[in-house]
């Protein structure tokens, strides 16, 4: 079969959308760059994936929904990527089991560079002759968030990866933390009120996914929000307190996570040999010192949980986030992964009397569970699986992180996870009752 590597790739005077296509892929290409072939093809654990499998993956997802769909004689650049990448999608058939994603030797990492290059040039062909065909549109704008999606999924998987060596290798290597002057926490009022909730196509853009849908009306008693994320000077002083070693702190779930896995702090901090509470963690930038002043990640919602009732608080619910976020003066926007950080970054001086780092540096748990909204449906066909099916046994965080690409979350984005989920840049935001 000949393929075309993307520097030889023939691209048509790009409108808006595949200007956008071109944007979203390369940024996958480069977050891979600095890895190795055989970075590329470690799975740590089974809810981590393969940075070569998330690069295959996403351009399956284009083949296989758009190509497929909407592309005269189709033929696939190779039947058995149909299994071997799909991940959930149980409407399209089978497919390789997540647990051993590593364990797909072939393709080689030079072959699903071929293979997305040669999706590519199909593409680019596709939006150059139907581009404006709303159909075709709906289905590439989707693919791109699930791209942007895996971006994040490529840099929270490949640092858990690499976490598991004793050198603790770094993904990059420039620390983003300066000094700076720490912001005290303040708490801001919100009164109680029927607000809409959801997806406001005026004030997020027109693109949203499906459980952000349909926009209601609900209820926000009154309720203060904490002015930012809680550090990891704030987060030492819970452990300090034997903060994992009281049960009435944690849920029942939570109390038994920590036995079973004698858990003393959260996910990367690692105790300097031969001390006892002198702490340092695992980052995208290596093993560096904690730094007090940044948001603490990497909690699990049972972490977070237990925090906020030490500090004699509790998480916000998604409804208190939103209005919350919705209240600000700016648009979205924070230390995301474009910025290059890769971990989160310490409050900077408020220049307006809102709160600070609502987007990007940490997810925010809240304490709702990932329920459907009133009136959910879910669209027809194998792309309806996308999110409605995971609604059960998680909960929702907001915001974005700095492994987020910009541009990608809004107020009313629903991010979803497990509460004993670690590996992604998750951390919290106290909320209380008013009055």
């Amino acid at each position: 079969m000949t393929t075309l590597r993307p520097s030889s790739t023939p691209r048509p005077d790009p409108g808006p959308l595949a200007a956008r296509y071109g944007r979203v892929r390369g940024a996958s290409l480069e977050l891979a760059a600095p890895l190795t072939a055989e970075d590329c093809q470690v799975q740590s654990m089974p809810d981590a994936s393969p940075v070569k499998w998330h690069l295959a993956h996403v351009t399956w997802f284009f083949e296989t929904f758009v190509l497929e769909r909407f592309e005269a004689d189709f033929r696939p650049f190779d039947a058995s990527y149909r299994v071997l990448f799909n991940s959930y999608y149980q409407g399209i058939g089978a497919m390789h089991p997540r647990p051993q994603r590593g364990l797909i030797l072939a393709p080689t990492l030079a072959t699903v560079r071929d293979y997305r290059a040669d999706v590519d040039a199909r593409m680019w062909a596709l939006l150059a002759r139907h581009g404006d065909d709303p159909a075709i549109a709906d289905l590439v704008t989707l693919g791109l968030h699930h791209e942007q999606q895996h971006q994040e999924l490529i840099l929270t998987d490949i640092k858990h990866a690499l976490a598991h060596s004793p050198t603790h290798p770094p993904y990059a290597r420039h620390w983003p933390i300066a000094p700076v002057r720490p912001q005290p926490l303040r708490w801001f009022a919100y009164d109680g009120a029927l607000v809409e909730h959801g997806h406001d196509a005026t004030r997020d853009g027109r693109f949203c996914f499906d459980n952000e849908t349909p926009r209601h009306r609900a209820w926000s008693g009154a309720f203060e929000l904490a002015s930012r994320p809680v550090t990891y000077g704030e987060y030492l002083a819970f452990i300090d307190d034997d903060g994992y070693g009281r049960p009435e702190l944690w849920l029942s779930m939570g109390w038994d996570w920590v036995r079973a896995g004698a858990r003393r702090a959260p996910l990367y901090w690692l105790e300097e040999p031969g001390t006892t509470g002198a702490w340092r963690h695992h980052t995208l930038q290596g093993c560096v010192e904690i730094d007090p002043h940044t948001p603490v990640c990497h909690l699990s919602y049972f972490e977070a949980d237990a925090y906020a009732r030490w500090a004699g608080a509790r998480l916000p619910t998604e409804v208190e986030w939103e209005r919350a976020a919705r209240s600000l003066t700016a648009a979205p926007r924070g230390n995301f992964a474009d910025r290059g950080a890769f971990h989160p970054l310490p409050a900077p001086e408020a220049a307006v009397d809102e709160p600070l780092q609502v987007y990007g540096d940490v997810w925010e748990w809240t304490q709702s569970n990932y329920n459907p909204y009133p009136g959910f449906r879910p669209a027809a066909g194998a792309v309806g699986e996308y999110n409605g099916k995971f609604m059960c046994n998680q909960f929702v965080l907001r915001g974005g992180s700095c492994a987020t690409p910009a541009g990608h979350v809004r107020a009313s984005y629903r991010n979803f996870f497990p509460p004993d989920a670690q590996w992604q840049f998750s951390g919290l935001r106290l909320a209380r009752d008013a009055g």
